[in-house]
């Protein structure tokens, strides 16, 4: 699940075989040609140039018309302060939120669209229908990822509501669809992640299903909208330490890359959903791109390890090439040379445990950008908080690890580093 740590998952699904057993239909899955455009956000938006690339790509200020959706909230009957403007957080009050915060940014329009999980009808009203045919971009906010697929998906089957249907049409139409942590989420093909810690992900691998317990890695095999054609993604990753979940999940599903999104940063997709896909970073952190192509994961004897990760960091202005595998540094970067005498700093919480009061966000992102920067370092190693097993995390630079910065000093973002995470 996406969000804040605070917010915990009550639903459990029926069984997990049945989950395991339901595929994506055609309209789920990334097959779909669409010459929109996709802006995904870890969560936390608060950088407004993000908004403003959002209203830029729905037609700017004279005609944007922003569909703002909030499904992943608790419905207004399931929020004690739903009467509170002031305190409000269900699905009727946040997209009245983001609706006005777009009006205030400069929208021509934003509507709330009033589909939830206790509103699920509304998913093939003709009526809300017609109000999504009226919009020229589509605003999904955070909360649980799940709650979009129970209210805008039909069951097992999977397919598409009215609704969504028309969102997708849009999208392949010209139209821009952004969402923010859950909302981002929920644009994954098959195998989106439910919840999970990186630690317990490590420790005790994934499983299909969504889970009361919000620790446990899970993951939905018939996945989210299949907005993306290009990897996998996670939200909130540096805030609360996602990568190790991340990293475990793709491995145990066999997907190649994730799209590792730190809070208040987003990819822009273009040509989402298809072999083209193109990537820019916009945002006030970064998003980890983690290249599972070359590594070996090995379950038996003490615990579980993966060796051979990929792992570049970019930031601002960077873009990548999903067919190429290849990041080029924003103008202004400028390649970093290592000259760092002193030793990486320790690192005994890598993944940022919510088990360690003294933690701090950006841990493993941290390491990995000290390290390039390092003259005399070709190596660095971190550790989880917990130690039952302890797992190691070792990062090495590669014939092909680069950094580029934009004051000679420090690494504002970096390509190519291989991580290793053993037990220990």
């Amino acid at each position: 699940m996406s969000g804040n740590r605070a917010l915990r998952a009550t639903t459990v699904l029926a069984t997990a075989c049945l989950l395991a057993a339901a595929a994506p239909s055609a309209s789920a899955t990334a097959a779909h040609r669409q010459s929109g455009t996709l802006i995904l956000v870890g969560g936390g938006l608060k950088d407004t140039r993000v908004y403003h690339e959002i209203i830029a790509k729905a037609g700017g200020t004279a005609t944007a018309r922003i569909g703002v959706l909030t499904a992943a909230s608790v419905p207004e009957s399931q929020d004690p302060h739903a009467s509170d403007p002031d305190t409000c957080s269900n699905s009727r009050c946040n997209g009245l939120y983001y609706a006005d915060l777009f009006k205030q940014y400069g929208a021509a329009d934003a509507q709330w669209i009033p589909v939830d999980i206790e509103h699920t009808g509304a998913a093939d009203d003709d009526a809300v229908v017609a109000q999504v045919n009226g919009m020229t971009g589509f605003f999904f906010g955070g909360g649980d990822q799940y709650r979009y697929v129970t209210s805008l998906l039909h069951g097992d089957a999977h397919t598409d509501s009215k609704v969504l249907a028309a969102i997708r049409a849009k999208l392949a139409a010209g139209a821009v669809v952004a969402g923010t942590s859950a909302g981002a989420q929920i644009a994954s093909g098959p195998d989106m992640v439910t919840g999970g810690d990186s630690y317990q992900a490590l420790r005790d691998g994934s499983a299909p299903g969504h889970f009361e317990d919000p620790t446990r890695l899970g993951y939905l095999p018939a996945g989210g909208f299949g907005l993306l054609a290009s990897g996998l993604v996670d939200t909130h990753t540096g805030t609360y330490g996602r990568e190790g979940r991340a990293v475990r999940l793709a491995a145990d599903t066999h997907h190649d890359r994730v799209f590792a999104l730190d809070e208040d940063t987003a990819i822009e997709v273009g040509n989402p959903g298809t072999h083209a896909e193109t990537i820019r970073i916009l945002g006030s952190h970064g998003v980890g791109v983690l290249d599972l192509r070359h590594a070996r994961a090995r379950a038996g004897g003490t615990a579980w390890s993966i060796r051979g990760v990929g792992y570049s960091y970019l930031t601002d202005g960077d873009r990548y090439d999903p067919r190429t595998w290849r990041a080029t540094p924003a103008p202004g970067k400028r390649p970093l040379t290592p000259a760092g005498t002193a030793p990486v700093p320790a690192n005994d919480d890598v993944f940022h445990s919510e088990a360690n009061p003294a933690g701090t966000p950006y841990s493993f992102a941290t390491t990995a950008k000290a390290l390039t920067a390092a003259a005399a370092q070709r190596t660095a190693t971190a550790a989880t908080w917990e130690n039952t097993p302890r797992f190691q995390i070792t990062f090495a630079k590669t014939g092909t690890t680069r950094a580029y910065s934009t004051d000679g000093a420090k690494a504002a973002a970096l390509t190519d580093l291989r991580v290793d995470i053993t037990p220990n």
